[in-house]
Order: structure tokens, then C-alpha cells, then sequence
């Protein structure tokens, strides 16, 4: 299956917050600062010189790379943190630092999920809870009101996965971090590393307002005309549709909640779309974009399955490979419904491909990877067979049903134009690419028959159960 591939625009660069080259003073020349005095303490001036100075040279150490060098700086800059006469200034600046590298990251178009994810894919779990901590830190200075509701959302779920440790305000994430236990070479290694991330972040498409930029939502603003895109309600049905399907052991009763959840999103996404057009108001229900985070292993087929899902959905999308990720434009009750299923059917079809175990070829080798990626390379275009299926049918149900039927198809081709129309403003190059073709027969047929075990279910039997 083709899908859209970003182009152009993947280059790094350097940004302002940038050290600067040129040391004309090392971490020595502050003292010892394991008890050795100085006759006058630095200023703050010098103590950044320096501070930039060895940051320039942990990035170029990051850049080439060279471990041995970057741990030499690490530890320079972990000694200027020990010392008293440098403490100050040295934690003070860095956080500054990352707090200008996250801004810029903003400006380039990231929102904090997707730092939170390139942090994870490229360095570690503790390092993601640093770019958290400075995240939650730039945001801060933001009228939670002027901040995008998803950005909001974001950063609130990555707090729950995180560790971040509790301290008043009047001490900085780094000083926190370190009162918890962490040592100032270690604590160094991960600041310098996110750091380092994000002055080096390639520009994306910007998707919503700048923090501080972004306006009320109507939900925000107790606007009873304009009721929420994405009702609570439904989703809460779709939720646990989805969770019945992803812990049963049957493989037909999955596929029967699953195909209840997407005709319950899709009969969502019609009714949305009415009371947009009724209320006259498309502003507030324009296309948006998302994006899903797309990871190895099997990364190929998995995007396969996600422009399945999205296809499904009337969204569309475009895998950025090198990055991790999707960006899905669609109206924000598709959006959910792209993002809920996708994620569930990805937990269904780990599950089966465990129970199915490994698989040798004739000679005793191994052929799981093999068997593994046409299995879901045919569960992906199976599945999205059967989620255009009950999409159709619950267009039907509503064309033929009540005085909006005449005016949903027209209505429908216009937002899909919407759609169209968004995602060249943010892609204007994009190229189609292919997924490598599925080479183990048992795979396919296994991965299809997983997606094809039973009728489809509507989505008001499954309500009643």
C-alpha cells in the first residue's frame, strides 16, 4: 500500500541557544572543588564563558561521536555543579538554556509528545523524564488559557508516566533532580544529551498556535451552541468496546467489538459534522493534524495498518520515517477515532503474534521476522477492508435516515476536500512510498484470517452488551 512520505525540510541545524566555540578558561581555573580556595570568586560572566565553552565541545563530542571526549567535558561540567563558588550560576544557566532550546523546538514546529518520543527513540527512559521536566518548566511561564488544550493534555500524560521528584518552586528541575540522588556526572550526562537534542531538532509542520497564542476554545468558554467535537461520552464507549477487545482471548469476539467501535466513531463523526454545518461555524471544526508515533519494530507494516485506520476515518497521512512518526490530518472526531483504534489494534495484534510463537524454515533457520511482517502487513489491509466496510455502512444508515440524509454526501466530499486542502498547506512535497511486500505465505494468510475470523457487528448490539 502507498503512502505519503515527508520530503525536504529534514535538515539540522544549529540554534540560538547554541554554546559558543573558543575556551579561554577551564573548569580548573574556578578551583578545586573538592575543598580548593580561590582567591576571588568568578563573576557570572565568566562562569558562563565557561559553561558555553564546554558545552560546545560536549556537542561536538555528541556530533562526531567521541564517548571518551563527551565524558571528559561531562565531568567538567559536573565539577563547575560541585562547586560551591559556580553552583549558582552553572544550574541556573542550564536551565535557561534548555528552557531557550524548548522554546525554539516550539517555533520548529514539535509539541511535547513528540520531543518526549524522538528523546525516548534516540537516548532512554531517564532522559525522557529530563526533556519532561524542562518542558513542564518553559511552559510554566504560559497563561494555561493561551496553551493549546492538546498541548495541555500532552504534558499532563507525560507527568503520570514520569518521575519527576517534588520540590518547591523556589528550586530549579536540576536541583530537584539532584536532592533526589542523582550525582552531578550523571545528572550532567542527561541534561547535556537532551540539550544537545534539542538545538540539533530538524523544523516540522507547525499543526496548532505557539503557546501563549492560542485562543479559548469554545468548550472553554462554556459555549453551549458549540458542543465539543469529540463528545466524552462516546469516546468513553468506544474505550471500552476496545478494551473488551483487547482482552479477549478469541479472536472473532475481538474483531466483532472492534468493528462495533469503529461504526460507533464513524456514526459519531456524521452526527459532528451536521451540527458543524448547522451551526454555521467551520472555524471551529477545521481539519487538524496529529501526530502518532510509529515505532520498531516492524515499522513498515505498522504504518500500513495506521493509513489503514486513517483511511478509514476520512483522514489522511504522512509517515515521517526517520523520526518516529505520523502526522494524520482530520477532523478532530476522526482524529480520536484514528488514534483509539490504531492503538488498540496494535495491542490485538502483538497479542495474537505472541501466542503464535516463532517460525524456523526447512533447514532449522529462523523465519520469524519474516512470518511476523507479512502477518501484519495482511492483518493491515485486511482490517482496513473492514473498517471501510462499517464506515460505508453507517453512511448509508444515515443518508437513508432523517431530513440531513439528502445533504450528508455533498457535506461529506466537501470536508474530505477540507482535508485535502490542509494537508498540501502543510505538506506541499510529498512523495508516495511502498512497504516492502510480504514474503511468508503463512504469515499472510494467518495475519488475514486474525483480521477475518467474523461478521461484523453494529454498533448498536454491541452498546447493549
Amino acid at each position: 500500500m502507498g503512502k505519503a512520505r515527508r520530503t525536504g525540510r529534514q535538515r539540522t541545524r544549529r540554534g540560538s541557544c547554541d554554546p559558543r566555540p573558543g575556551s579561554t578558561f577551564g573548569a580548573g581555573d574556578f578551583g578545586d572543588p573538592g575543598g580548593g580556595q580561590v582567591d576571588a570568586p568568578p563573576s557570572d560572566a565568566e562562569v558562563r564563558g565557561v559553561l558555553f565553552d564546554l558545552l560546545g565541545e560536549a556537542f561536538d563530542a555528541l556530533d562526531e561521536p567521541d564517548e571518551h571526549r563527551l565524558d571528559h567535558v561531562t565531568a567538567s561540567v559536573a565539577a563547575l555543579c560541585a562547586a560551591s563558588t559556580t553552583r549558582r550560576t552553572v544550574v541556573r544557566t542550564l536551565v535557561d538554556s534548555t528552557a531557550a532550546a524548548t522554546t525554539r523546538a516550539w517555533q520548529l514546529g514539535w509539541q511535547p509528545a513528540d520531543v518526549h518520543r524522538l528523546v525516548g527513540r534516540r537516548l532512554g527512559a531517564t532522559e525522557q523524564a529530563v526533556a519532561v521536566d524542562a518542558m513542564r518548566h518553559e511552559l510554566a511561564q504560559y497563561a494555561a488559557a493561551t496553551v493549546d488544550r492538546q498541548w495541555l493534555s500532552q504534558l499532563s500524560e507525560l507527568d503520570e508516566r514520569g518521575d519527576a521528584p517534588t520540590a518547591p518552586p523556589s528550586v530549579s528541575w536540576i536541583e530537584a533532580r539532584r536532592a533526589a540522588g542523582s550525582d552531578w556526572f550523571t545528572l550532567m550526562s542527561q541534561v547535556v544529551t537532551v540539550l544537545h537534542l534539542l538545538t540539533r531538532l530538524p523544523e516540522l509542520e507547525r499543526l496548532t498556535p505557539l503557546p501563549g497564542e492560542a485562543l479559548p476554545q469554545p468548550q472553554d468558554r462554556h459555549d453551549a451552541d458549540a458542543p465539543p467535537a469529540a463528545d466524552e461520552r462516546i469516546l468513553s464507549r468506544v474505550r471500552m468496546l476496545l478494551a473488551k477487545a483487547e482482552s479477549t482471548t478469541f479472536e472473532a469476539e475481538a474483531a466483532t467489538f472492534t468493528a462495533g467501535a469503529q461504526s460507533l466513531m464513524a456514526r459519531h463523526s456524521i452526527d459532528a459534522a451536521i451540527l458543524a454545518r448547522e451551526a454555521d461555524r467551520p472555524d471551529r471544526d477545521g481539519p487538524q493534524g496529529r501526530r502518532i508515533g510509529v515505532d520498531n519494530p516492524y515499522e513498515g507494516p505498522k504504518a500500513v495498518l495506521l493509513q489503514a485506520v486513517a483511511s478509514a476515518n476520512r483522514c489522511r497521512m504522512v509517515w515521517s520515517r526517520e523520526l518516529g512518526f505520523a502526522t494524520v490530518v482530520g477532523f478532530e472526531a476522526d482524529l480520536e477515532a484514528v488514534e483509539l483504534l490504531f492503538t488498540s489494534l496494535l495491542v490485538q495484534a502483538t497479542r495474537t503474534l505472541a501466542a503464535a510463537g516463532s517460525r524456523s524454515d526447512q533447514h532449522g533457520g529462523s523465519r520469524t521476522r519474516s512470518f511476523r511482517q507479512s502477518f501484519l502487513s495482511a492483518f493491515a489491509h485486511r482490517i482496513g477492508e473492514r473498517l471501510h466496510e462499517a464506515t460505508a455502512h453507517e453512511e448509508e444508515a444515515a443518508v437513508a435516515d432523517g431530513a440531513n440524509g439528502r445533504e450528508l454526501v455533498p457535506l461529506l466530499a466537501a470536508r474530505a476536500e477540507e482535508v485535502d486542502e490542509a494537508l498540501s498547506t502543510w505538506f506541499p512535497e510529498v512523495r508516495q512510498a511502498r512497504v516492502s511486500a510480504a514474503r511468508d505465505a503463512e504469515g499472510w494468510h494467518h495475519g488475514r484470517s486474525a483480521a477475518d475470523r467474523a461478521q461484523l457487528g453494529t454498533a448498536r448490539s454491541l452498546q447493549e452488551r
